[in-house]
């Protein structure tokens, strides 16, 4: 494989990505990935945030046209305006091997410039950005939205899509080429950080890491936490993350008399990740039931190679992902009850949770570190 001039393009405003989202997280690390391999990387995004990562301190970074603060209505107008200065900026540093842009909702500028250009252009698509839109936010310019999405996937080469459910929903658009390459992991620093971690006490810590958000499935938690500690006063519950959930979570602990057992770590920055899930003993996953389930947790690989056994619902395509028995359970969604009986089991059982943790890291290492993604992306590219 020669050495390749990657174009990567992030035009959505709200992904920073030197941030700590799980997106920006997304970024960065195939960036890095495509730079082990040898490869040079542009990185052209509309929001940055915070310093420059370590390992992403020699890409040249390109800023796109940022929308302005105002209403949905101004900021996607702006987004659509800005396409053709996304363009020109593309062609002012071009030319390039490839152009991998994120699938963005109001941004088709990427797969345009590669199809103009006849440069092999991958769009990633992580969700059904308009019905995610629709459901969780404002949707506006409908009728716009839904010409970006098609022109985008008729236009590229190879659209990767993070999941089954994200699959399904891409093959109703015209298209040329769709591939299924889940999230990553870079398994060196969870693997160091569990095996200098330390102990100093005799708690079973069960922790959840992510975006305080609905379709998290916190209160699900909170309840089975409330029945395991009922049974196991030795359980102590750690929520690493923030966001608009939270208020409700604090009051759901103090209603059930828990805050003293609990601990709200709030964002922390993606390099702190590894040590706090080195001082967890069980992670968990708890999503509700949800039609069209379409996620590829990055969270649960993160558990998977901090050497963790994992508790989450068996909803969409979750049983790929946690090998049920082997490094992890499967629990019906909604079920409270089940949950925490699945999170009882494995907080009397140190010698399972160890051999499940064994499993996942070993497996997590060998089918999902970032480098074996970015070879597979490549592959798409050369094919």
């Amino acid at each position: 494989m020669t050495n390749k001039h990657i174009a990567y393009i992030c035009a959505d405003s709200g992904i920073p990505v030197y941030g700590n989202k799980g997106a920006s997280i997304h970024v960065q690390a195939i960036t890095r990935a495509y730079l082990r391999a040898g490869h040079r990387v542009t990185l052209f995004a509309s929001r940055y945030d915070g310093p420059t990562p370590p390992g992403l301190e020699h890409i040249r970074t390109v800023p796109l046209p940022a929308p302005p603060k105002g209403s949905t209505l101004e900021r996607a107008e702006a987004a659509l305006a800005a396409r053709a200065e996304t363009q020109r900026l593309l062609a002012a540093h071009g030319p390039y091997d490839l152009i991998y842009e994120r699938y963005s909702l109001w941004s088709d500028a990427g797969m345009a410039y590669a199809a103009a250009t006849h440069t092999p252009g991958i769009l990633e698509a992580n969700a059904p950005l308009i019905e995610e839109q629709r459901t969780h936010r404002e949707l506006v310019l409908p009728e716009q939205a839904a010409a970006i999405a098609a022109n985008n996937f008729a236009l590229a080469k190879s659209i990767i899509a993070v999941s089954p459910g994200v699959a399904a929903y891409l093959a109703q658009w015209p298209h040329q080429h769709i591939a299924t390459i889940a999230n990553g992991v870079d398994p060196a620093p969870f693997a160091a950080a569990r095996e200098s971690a330390t102990r100093h006490d005799d708690h079973i810590h069960i922790g959840f890491l992510g975006t305080l958000k609905p379709w998290h499935g916190l209160p699900l938690l909170v309840d089975s936490f409330a029945r395991v500690h009922a049974a196991e006063p030795r359980a102590r519950l750690h929520i690493i993350g923030d966001g608009p959930g939270r208020a409700d979570l604090e009051q759901d602990l103090a209603a059930r008399g828990l805050s003293a057992c609990a601990t709200l770590h709030g964002a922390i920055a993606a390099s702190d990740v590894p040590a706090h899930l080195a001082a967890l003993d069980i992670a968990t996953a708890p999503y509700p039931q949800q039609e069209n389930f379409y996620f590829s947790p990055l969270k649960i690989y993160e558990y998977l190679a901090a050497g963790l056994p994992v508790v989450t619902t068996r909803v969409g395509h979750l049983h790929e992902v946690v090998h049920h028995g082997e490094d992890g359970l499967l629990v019906p969604p909604d079920d409270p009850a089940a949950f925490a009986q699945a999170l009882l089991e494995l907080a009397r059982d140190p010698a399972r949770r160890s051999r499940m943790g064994q499993n996942g890291q070993t497996r997590v290492a060998r089918e999902h570190s970032w480098d074996a993604v970015a070879q597979q992306i490549l592959a798409l590219a050369d094919a």
